[in-house]
């Protein structure tokens, strides 16, 4: 045995053991670090719940008009079809497509030739009438004298007497015939017969146009004032009615996408039957339509107002919830905590809903974030858009 290899192999022992200690020391050492962080981060996060974020609105009154909303289609007040009232060559067209006409005006000239000269004819023979009743007239007043004088009998007076009534109904004849062919002559020039707006032309310069064709000269709508056909529920009949008889009924035209304002105008008669088959009442209603928003075929929104509920308490229609008992909203109470109230409202298709029951003026009620919301949580709340919560004096 070799005393040197046994001094040689004594140190390399310990030192892994001094080692080892370390890190067993360094990992306990780490070990609660992390524990104690791991406690504390925990404590600070559940410190107390976080305010839930609402946007909330005051209970206002106001004045709330009642309407009605239906579907209809625009009509021209007067439509015409302008068709010649006789057979002739269209010698001219007067008028441009698309353009506004007056009554009276001009719009097509028929060739009047053979017509002037049927009137020519007939004033010649009115003449040659009247010059034969002159002759007749005189011979009477000839026949007469010699009857006094007994130089003439009376059976020829009498002859006479009916030769001249003959002739005086002869020309009363020609005075027909005369105006006849001036009327006729007058239908040479087609005139339009309302004020109104020309459509297409349908019949060019060069054609021979007849009374009896079916496709007429041109179409002329009156639009000034347009009126418009709607219809509404059956159920709806007693309002518009007492809302008549209260006086004029104010109608309001608004278009396809329910975006913009077309006219306003108001309710002329409500139909004499009800559709049985759809339910339904038909309304009409007028326009002045002077800046032509409105146009002849053209689906538009009407809303009537029936009625104007005065000083109702009203909420934004966000601020209407829907439950198992009925309608209910979200009031934000004075500790800032939310709590279910039931409520009984009318919904209507405007910016508003009428609260009838529940809700007391100037009280807050959430408008957005319902849907965290439980009784009794407490809320962090940030007032609506002023035009949403306007409070109008009754």
């Amino acid at each position: 045995m070799n005393p040197r290899a046994e001094v040689t192999a004594g140190p390399p022992r310990k030192r892994p053991l001094l080692l080892v200690s370390i890190i067993a020391i360094a990992v306990a050492i780490l070990a609660a670090v992390f524990v104690s962080w791991h406690r504390s981060k925990p404590a600070a996060h559940v410190a107390s719940p976080s305010a839930i974020p609402v946007t909330v609105s005051a209970v206002s009154r106001r004045d709330v008009p009642i309407f009605l909303d239906g579907l209809g289609t625009v009509q021209a007040s007067n439509t015409v079809a302008v068709h010649s009232q006789i057979d002739g060559k269209l010698q001219s067209v007067a008028f441009v497509e698309g353009q506004d006409v007056h009554k009276g005006d001009t719009l097509a000239v028929i060739d009047p030739r053979a017509l002037q000269a049927a009137l020519d004819q007939a004033v010649a023979k009115k003449a040659q009438d009247q010059a034969q009743l002159i002759a007749a007239q005189k011979d009477l007043d000839r026949f007469k004298t010699l009857v006094a004088k007994a130089a003439e009998t009376q059976q020829n007076v009498d002859q006479q007497q009916g030769k001249v009534d003959q002739l005086k109904a002869t020309i009363d004849a020609d005075n027909g015939a005369i105006e006849s062919a001036q009327t006729q002559l007058s239908y040479t020039t087609i005139t339009a017969p309302i004020d109104g707006r020309v459509g297409f032309r349908q019949v060019d310069v060069g054609n021979i146009i007849h009374a009896n064709d079916a496709n007429p000269l041109t179409v002329l709508t009156q639009i000034h004032p347009s009126v418009t056909i709607f219809t509404l529920p059956q159920k709806n009949l007693a309002d518009v009615r007492e809302a008549m008889q209260r006086g004029t009924v104010p109608v309001i035209a608004i278009d396809q996408d329910n975006t913009h304002e077309l006219a306003q105008g108001e309710l002329l008669l409500i139909d004499n039957q009800i559709d049985q088959t759809t339910s339904t009442i038909r309304l009409k209603a007028s326009f002045a339509n002077d800046d032509d928003r409105l146009w002849p075929g053209e689906f538009v929104r009407l809303r009537v107002r029936v009625d104007t509920r005065e000083g109702a308490v009203t909420i934004p229609p966000t601020a209407l919830q829907r439950g198992p008992q009925g309608f209910y909203a979200w009031v934000i109470k004075p500790d800032n905590t939310a709590e279910q109230r039931p409520i009984e409202a009318i919904p209507l298709d405007t910016d508003v809903t009428i609260v009838t029951k529940g809700l007391s003026i100037g009280e807050p009620v959430v408008v957005n974030g319902q849907y965290r919301l439980q009784d009794g949580a407490r809320v962090h709340s940030k007032a609506a858009q002023a035009s949403s919560i306007t409070d109008q004096a009754p």
